[in-house]
């Protein structure tokens, strides 16, 4: 069996390999434009195994060596870089110290969805992104507009805002921004009606969004993208787990008995985070459990604190909709039993 430690770049690649049958250890720069990695690569006979960190633009690479039938593992990036003792850092030493981690079979192997899955979180990726531009069109607008003492929030995109944002009296690069900035919201507009539809057909045709979206707040892109995130949930054994790969859960810096938790770490999906506080501030509104303690930690921490809050809250309650199979119905307390849940959260 040979086995491939690979440092991977986007023009080229360090690799270490390690012939088991001979003992032989091979070092080689490959690039990628002149076809000499898949030329490597095609030369390889026997089972082969090849270790990369986790990274982007690895689609291709992913294809080529399926295609040639060598297996892919692809490693937490954080965990491989913790456990390499020496500072010194080169490609040539990532690579060997990946083939390291294989040979000890030490190597942090990471799940991935398939390539279809993948596909999918594209739409939801794009969707979100677009959402993302189309808030900061608006707020130029509101800029222009409240430069010119108009400040009208929501109503500035409705029929009667926007014709008072049509006919305020700007200087001509303001007016022609102006009309750029309008052209691009109506695209936006647009695209995202079409992403939408496309989202909620994918939803309805998913049995565990179509269970995620019987909780109140919770609507198609929220529900696909938490499925498409999270994979099989049967990856984590608790709920802490899905808060923690998420990175909902404070930072924690506790020594000597006390106790420092800061503001969330922000190193998880920032599209699934997101989505999460933006459906949890319509699920505190729509459900009594959640609204109460909405309101609660308001009072005590501030808004910013409460949202984040609940939206850890409506992660774990969909976390445990998809393990125990159970709609939302399942999950609110039983009549006659107010201490009792059918799902613990």
């Amino acid at each position: 069996m040979k086995i491939v430690g690979c440092d991977l770049h986007t023009r080229y690649q360090q690799v270490a390999m390690l012939d088991r049958e001979t003992g032989e250890l091979i070092e080689r720069r490959l690039e990628h434009q002149s076809g000499e990695a898949k030329a490597f690569y095609a030369a390889l006979s026997g089972p082969v195994l090849v270790g990369i960190e986790a990274t982007g633009h690895t689609r291709w690479f992913e294809r080529m060596l399926a295609e040639l039938g060598h297996e892919l593992w692809i490693g937490d990036a954080a965990q491989i870089r913790a456990s390499m003792v020496r500072k010194q850092k080169t490609d040539a030493r990532d690579a060997a110290h990946v083939l390291q981690l294989l040979v000890e079979e030490r190597f942090p192997r990471i799940w991935r969805p398939s390539l279809q899955e993948r596909d999918l979180r594209q739409l939801v990726w794009h969707r979100q992104k677009l959402v993302w531009m189309r808030n900061a069109v608006g707020n130029q607008l509101h800029a222009l507009a409240m430069g010119e003492g108009v400040c009208r929030k929501k109503q500035l995109f409705t029929k009667k805002g926007r014709a008072e944002l049509q006919s305020l009296n700007l200087g001509a690069w303001a007016s022609y921004r102006r009309q750029e900035l309008l052209t691009m919201l109506d695209h936006l507009d647009a695209s995202l009606k079409q992403l939408d539809q496309a989202v909620a057909e994918q939803a309805e045709q998913n049995a565990a969004a179509r269970r995620l979206m019987t909780h109140p707040g919770v609507g198609p892109v929220t529900s696909l993208a938490f499925v498409l995130t999270l994979g099989p949930v049967t990856r984590f054994e608790r709920s802490k787990q899905v808060v923690s790969y998420l990175e909902l859960n404070p930072r924690e810096h506790s020594s000597g008995g006390r106790q420092r938790l800061g503001a969330i770490s922000k190193q998880g999906n920032p599209m699934m985070r997101s989505l999460l506080v933006e459906a949890g501030h319509t699920a505190a509104r729509l459900d009594v459990e959640l609204k109460r303690d909405y309101q609660r930690l308001k009072q005590r921490r501030g808004s910013g604190v409460a949202k984040v809050a609940i939206a850890r809250k409506l992660a774990v309650r969909m976390y445990w909709m998809l393990r125990s199979q159970a709609k939302y119905a399942q999950l609110v307390r039983m009549q006659g039993s107010p201490w009792a849940t059918l799902v613990k959260k």
